[in-house]
Parts: structure tokens; C-alpha cells; sequence
């Protein structure tokens, strides 16, 4: 059996919904790629593609810069 298939069905979300721009104020999307420790998920756990990643990154530092995210979680 190919458990790798699966890997490969999984696209970008961001990708999939035509979005360019990662809102840093859309704190219930940005939640979803923050572990619970805190930190920024990988590409391989979130499935994304790079330039989305990077996007997404930057977003988060952003939000959590203006004080919308926490840095840590407690």
C-alpha cells in the first residue's frame, strides 16, 4: 500500500482559495498554523507552498509584533 498518495492531494489552502495577501489582523486563520507551544508550523505539517509560507511567517510576526497574537501560550 502507497501511504505517500495522500501527501500529494493535500494543495495550499491559500492556493486553493485564490487568496494573494495573509491578513495579520485574521487572528482564526492565522491560529490554525501556530502550535501549542507557540511556535510557527513547518511546510510539511501545514501543507503549504513556499511563497505562502513565507507570507504567512511574516503575518504572524506581524500580529504578534502589534500584540493581536501572543508570543507564547501559558
Amino acid at each position: 500500500m502507497n501511504y505517500n498518495n495522500k501527501e500529494k492531494d493535500r494543495q495550499c489552502y491559500f492556493c486553493q482559495r485564490n487568496l494573494d495577501e495573509i491578513d495579520f489582523k485574521n487572528t482564526q486563520v492565522l491560529e490554525k498554523y501556530i502550535s501549542g507551544l507557540g511556535k510557527i508550523k513547518s511546510r510539511k505539517r501545514t501543507f503549504l507552498c513556499a511563497k505562502h509560507q513565507r507570507m504567512l511567517t511574516n503575518a504572524i510576526k506581524r500580529g504578534r509584533y502589534l500584540g493581536i497574537l501572543p508570543f507564547t501560550t501559558q
